[in-house]
């Protein structure tokens, strides 16, 4: 089993709009990818909770069965086309892919 673990920190405006409203739009364009994969096991998408811990405002955890089912989601073509939204928005991005 593989796990992919990203989390953004977001840009206070771009692309026109404010910190929320990009956080909530990157939130539901990640989601909509959940199912791209036969071999996803696990998609969970959250933002950062007022009260919680945080130093990212976005986390994507997900599991899959192996390196080809995570391939097969980064290379869809709507996983894809989502890239260019994220990277304009975001300040950072850290990513950790590990076996289990």
């Amino acid at each position: 089993m593989l796990t992919h673990i990203v989390l953004w920190k977001f840009k206070d405006e771009a692309e026109g709009a404010d910190k929320a409203t990009n956080i909530a739009k990157a939130k539901a364009l990640l989601e909509a990818c959940a199912a791209l994969s036969p071999g996803t096991l696990r998609f969970e998408v959250a933002t950062a909770e007022p009260g919680l811990e945080a130093t990212y405002d976005l986390i994507l955890n997900a599991q899959f069965t192996d390196a080809a089912a995570l391939a097969a989601c980064a290379e869809h073509p709507q996983h894809v086309a989502l890239k260019p939204f994220l990277g304009a928005v975001r300040l950072e991005r850290q990513c950790m892919d590990y076996t289990t």
